[in-house]
């Protein structure tokens, strides 16, 4: 009735058997794993030798890497990759990677192979941020940079922010990641302040994006509603991502600059009471896959 498990393998204890997967030529095996994600590839490289070698061919490796991966790796040092295999530069590069004074964070996609980028608040222009009347700097294991900036109150709210990189093809998604009220952690619990949390249900946030080739995005959102919750039916007192925009890369060359801006500067009223953490920039595939994950746990 077929094949057992372990003829596909190779072992045919003492009988004569016909073909197995250990019989597949190496090359072979290569073609096919070119259409595999890199998760795929490494299950695959426990079945024999064949698959393990073709599993760790930097012909292989080479196709999953993004097309700027010389760009990602001249951020390191020379002696962190020279000596490594094409599967382990993708396996440096899954990990972040901390560039301009450590205030911006690239790296590629374990699935995808795509390249993703992080801006902390350090990284960006905050209106009023030398004025501890109306900033403060907050160190929180809750940012992957570690430090958020956190408003108390202010009149004009205006955070900007650039980058210049050379991504490589395809459609971005640019979003901010913000908390309203401030946050601490008592008896490793995930605790909220929001005595400064106020003027943000009056007028809308406006958020903006453009890039050097001409493209714009823009949106406007309301952080709190009439009873201070915070809108889209979530509670407040949670980080959330708020989306800006998309934009397309034709090409890596030149590189692409990309601006942005959070701002509400209607001076007739305070506002006060929130974090910033930092800006995304994710492919639009990716972004998509991590909705659907979080999606799936509501």
């Amino acid at each position: 009735m077929g094949l057992s498990f372990s003829n596909l393998n190779g072992d045919t204890n003492g009988f004569a058997a016909g073909p197995s997967l250990g019989d597949i030529p190496e090359s072979c095996v290569a073609c096919v794993i070119l259409h595999l994600t890199p998760l795929e590839i490494c299950n695959l490289a426990r079945l024999n030798r064949a698959f393990r070698g073709a599993a760790s061919s930097d012909s292989v490796w080479e196709k999953k890497l993004p097309s700027n991966y010389q760009d990602l790796l001249d951020l390191l040092p020379p002696e962190r990759y020279q000596s490594l295999s094409k599967k382990d530069i993708f396996a440096l590069l899954s990990r972040p990677i901390l560039f301009d004074d450590g205030n911006k964070e690239v790296w590629i996609d374990r699935l995808t192979g795509r390249v993703c980028m992080a801006i902390s608040a350090r990284g960006m222009a905050i209106t009023g941020i030398e004025d501890r009347r109306y900033w403060n700097w907050i160190a929180t294991d809750e940012s992957r940079f570690h430090v958020v900036a956190y408003l108390q109150q202010i009149w004009w709210f205006e955070v900007d922010g650039m980058v210049r990189f050379n991504l490589p093809p395809g459609i971005y998604c640019l979003s901010f990641k913000i908390h309203l009220g401030r946050f601490s952690k008592r008896l490793g619990r995930h605790v909220c302040h929001f005595e400064h949390t106020h003027g943000w249900e009056l007028k809308p946030v406006r958020f903006s994006l453009s890039t050097s080739d001409g493209q714009e995005a823009s949106c406007e959102y309301y952080l709190a509603d009439k009873g201070g919750e915070k809108m889209g039916g979530e509670h407040k007192g949670f980080w959330r991502e708020y989306k800006v925009g998309e934009f397309v890369v034709g090409c890596s060359e030149p590189s692409t600059e990309v601006r942005w801006s959070m701002k509400q500067i209607d001076c007739t009223h305070s506002k006060g009471g929130i974090c910033v953490d930092s800006v995304f920039i994710i492919p639009f595939d990716v972004k998509q896959r991590k909705k659907r994950k979080a999606a799936m746990k509501y």
